[in-house]
This record gives structure tokens, sequence and C-alpha cells, in this order.
């Protein structure tokens, strides 16, 4: 008998995917991974199986004996999965005292944190929410969703799993109001050549949206200094030559305080979207799908304020 711990019982459902579309992009789009996501796991699926389940047939692929035999065990067990999960007690918000993990960047805590809290005190008092840094890197995989209940990260940066928008933001050039380059309230793009960057730093692999944005403008940034998060960059930045990016409220936020200017740029600025993601596995659970939409009514309050808010969350 095989030994179930020492099974990843996540990549059953890769693995209905890939026998179901014979495609591995459309595999990923089917169980909200990414192309090469589907591919790490398929590699481990041979090596388990001993079989390279999916071959190229022409211009496309096609299953293997072996894979032709698991479709219908794949299936079964797919269903026995669905009915674990259909046997799941309902999800009662206003009595339940489940706890709940999410990953999130400095800047999304900084900013969600009070409203979620808020919001939480009037429909479900006894619940908790626990959180913890983004994973290492950012490099987001399948086993780090099924770790967690919701990872909030920034949308194109290769998260997989299911997503809902939450909540946007842009990035805007922030310098010491004293800064004597600036003319105008304006940095040109020889300024952003010349001067000394502060950047934010999620993980050495990790290009960001302002990483990108400085690079589609033609500027090589000299990095004075890394820090990581975002939340650092302003105060790093106060009392110095130094010029860094931020999001939009944050820089709002701590400019009066820190002397701080929010310059106007030639590069366009790079948009940030914020969403949550969680693992296919648990598009079933209603505790997810109802702290999915709590996570999006606290949103709404960062955008657009709690005037005329209304819950009915419970």
């Amino acid at each position: 008998m095989t030994d179930l711990r020492k099974v990843d019982i996540n990549l059953i459902v890769v693995l209905d995917a890939i026998l179901t579309e014979k495609n591995l992009t459309r595999a990923g789009e089917l169980v909200g991974m990414t192309q090469p996501s589907v591919s790490g796991a398929l590699a481990r699926l041979r090596q388990q199986f001993d079989d390279p389940l999916l071959v190229r047939a022409g211009r496309g692929f096609e299953l293997t004996p072996k894979a032709q035999e698991l479709v219908p065990v794949v299936a079964e067990a797919m269903g026995e999965i669905s009915r674990v999960y259909d046997l799941s007690p309902t999800f009662d918000a206003a009595t339940s005292t489940r706890t709940f993990l999410i990953s999130a960047s400095d800047y999304l805590l900084s900013q969600l944190t009070g409203p979620l809290l808020r919001i939480l005190e009037d429909v479900a008092p006894q619940i908790n929410i626990e959180c913890d840094a983004l994973p290492a890197d950012a490099n987001v995989s399948p086993s780090d969703l099924l770790r967690r209940d919701v990872i909030i990260a920034g949308t194109g940066r290769g998260v997989p799993g299911k997503r809902q928008s939450l909540f946007s933001d842009r990035f805007v050039c922030i310098v010491d109001r004293s800064n004597e380059r600036l003319l105008g309230g304006k940095l040109t793009i020889t300024d952003l050549q010349e001067m000394q960057h502060v950047r934010s730093f999620f993980g050495s692999a990790v290009q960001t949206h302002v990483d990108d944005m400085l690079s589609s403008a033609g500027i090589t940034p000299r990095i004075a200094m890394s820090v990581q998060g975002f939340l650092p960059v302003p105060h790093t930045v106060s009392g110095t030559p130094f010029v860094g990016f931020v999001p939009e409220r944050l820089a709002t936020q701590s400019a009066e305080t820190l002397g701080l200017v929010v310059t106007g740029t030639e590069p366009p600025r790079a948009i940030l979207v914020e969403a949550a993601h969680w693992h296919p596995s648990k598009n079933g659970d209603p505790a997810i799908q109802w702290l999915v939409k709590l996570l999006r009514d606290a949103s709404e309050v960062v955008e657009f304020g709690d005037a005329g808010f209304v819950t009915d969350r419970a």
C-alpha cells in the first residue's frame, strides 16, 4: 500500500487537468497555475509513475497507455475529493472561531488591516486573522497556497491559483523636498538616470513593477540601497539626495511628516493591482469564498473610504 503521508495529494488536481486537456497551457488555465508550474508538476508525476504520461504527437500531444489507464482512476479520485468537501460543515461567519492565515506585503497590510478588522468586529467577532510575509523571493508555489488560506500579491507576478482583484494603486516618484534637482516639482529622465535610488526588494529573482517601468523608459537605476518591501522607502529617502518609487497612497500618507515631494516624472507610471490568490482545491470551501468577499469589501473602503459603506457579509 502507498504511504499517503509521502504523496503530494495536490498533484492529483494537476494530473486530472493534464489528462483532461492533454495540453500544459490549458491544464494550467483549468487549475489556475502557470504553464511552467504545470510543467514542473508533470516532471514530478513522470518520476512518480515512471512514465512520460504526455508525449508529442504531430503538432499536439497524446496520452501514453499508462496515462490512459489513469484517466478513470484519477476521475474517481477527484470525485472522492469533491465528496469530502461536500460533507464539510457549512460556514457561519457570525459564530465561527476559525483562524485564517493570509500572506501579503507590508504595503498591503498597512492599507487593508484597519478596514478589515473594523468589518470583522461587526460581522464575525470571533474569527481571527493571522498575517505573515510573502513566501521567500515572492516565488509562490501551489504548495504555498495550500499552506495558507489566501496570498495577496500584485497581479502579473506569476502567482498561481484562483484570484480576485482587490484594489489598485499607481507608483509615484518621491524625493526629499530640499532636493536640488527638483525644478518645478519635476525630475527628468536624466535626473532619474544619474540619481541614486532606494529600491524595494522582494527577492533576488523578483522583477518588480518599478523595475519594469524604469527599464521601459531606458533607465538603469543606480542603487544606493535596497530595502525589504515598500514601507521603508519614504523613511530612507527622507533627508537624503536619493530617489524612490512607492505606491501613491503610501507616498501621500508619508510626504508631509517626512518632508517629501511626490514629483512629476516623464516615465509612464506603473499600475499595481493587488489580488487575493487561493488554491483551486479550496474553491468550494464556503469559508474561503467568504474570506475573499471580506477582503474585497475591506478593499472598497481602501479605494473609496467608509462613507456610505454598508455591510451584509454575515
